[in-house]
């Protein structure tokens, strides 16, 4: 091979591998500041929730990224597994101490949840739409994911193999929690499992319907109000799962995929992931890309996840948010 061709693959290597790779291009974006929103971000995570462990972040890079376009951003500490009722007051409470600490400053929220982290955030704006000035899900399972239903269908909760199945999972949950430093949380799989399989996305859906299409592929609505409060809704997901080669989580969403029916990121199907105005439901990502996981790897031919936060930054501006 001619060793201008070996150094043009092992660049294309290194290019795919290092976890900044999605930011080689920052100096574009220069510091102009279009991402200041005039409410915080606040970033929710999804199962296995966590803020950083060992140095690296759950929302890998992207905190940095808005706060160089000028917003304020918090990340919250979630637990790993749960139901998003939990979750939800979990995060309020966060909110309300963030807000009171601010002595004013802080009124509303603008929410951006990933996975569960965006159901998470469907609690909050129904239960507390004070707090909310604007919800964003990414790659959100709305309509329950059928890998739920498979899991529940195997180990069922109480069975034998379910008890076993909880053991394991609720503490590998609470590791994560624990290295996360989030020591008031006890995890729970089923009452995570048992809001995602299609009985339980039902009942979540039919209590907290606000944002949802009103057809079974549609656009929900673009805002809605609630208690006297206006709150703008978007999303957006992928349609990917074999996106580097490199990542590991390709292969496990390769795998996942196949108990889903029709178009999906190896998690969430499509159109369970509409919520609000969505602004794409088809990117070249699967479910974890999003986050700019795992450790930057994502794909070179679609968007970085990192202007498309950056770009949301600015959107969210532009609306007044």
């Amino acid at each position: 091979m001619n060793s201008w061709i070996k150094s043009a693959v092992a660049a294309l290597i290194l290019s795919l591998s290092l976890p900044a790779q999605a930011g080689l291009f920052d100096w574009l974006w220069g510091s102009n500041k279009q991402g200041a929103t005039k409410y915080p971000i606040v970033l929710v995570p999804g199962i296995f929730a966590f803020d950083t462990i060992a140095g690296v972040d759950y929302w890998y890079r992207i905190p940095s990224a808005l706060e160089k376009e000028g917003a304020t951003v918090f990340v919250p500490k979630i637990n790993a597994f749960d139901s998003s009722a939990m979750r939800g007051e979990r995060l309020i409470q966060q909110l309300d101490a963030i807000r009171a600490a601010s002595n004013g400053a802080i009124t509303r929220f603008n929410l951006i949840g990933h996975s569960q982290g965006g159901v998470t955030s469907r609690y909050v704006m129904n239960v507390r739409p004070d707090l909310v000035a604007s919800v964003t899900t990414l790659h959100s399972p709305h309509k329950g994911s059928p890998l739920a239903d498979v899991v529940t269908g195997v180990a069922p909760e109480g069975s034998l193999t379910g008890v076993g199945f909880e053991a394991l999972a609720n503490t590998v949950g609470n590791l994560v929690n624990l290295l996360s430093a989030n020591k008031a949380d006890r995890s729970d799989i089923y009452a995570m499992l048992a809001e995602f399989n299609k009985p339980g996305a039902a009942a979540f859906n039919t209590l907290f319907p606000a944002g949802l299409p009103a057809s079974e592929c549609g656009q929900g609505p673009s805002s809605v109000n609630l208690g006297g409060h206006a709150i703008r809704l978007y999303s957006w997901s992928g349609t990917a799962q074999f996106t580097t080669g490199l990542d590991p989580s390709d292969a496990l969403f390769g795998i996942t995929s196949l108990a889903i029916p029709g178009p999906d990121d190896g998690v969430t199907g499509r159109c369970s992931s509409h919520f609000g105005q969505v602004i794409r439901d088809d990117y070249f990502m699967n479910h974890l890309d999003v986050t700019n996981q795992v450790l930057g790897m994502v794909s070179l031919f679609e968007t970085s996840p990192l202007t498309l936060m950056r770009n949301h930054a600015r959107r969210l501006a532009n609306a007044g948010l």
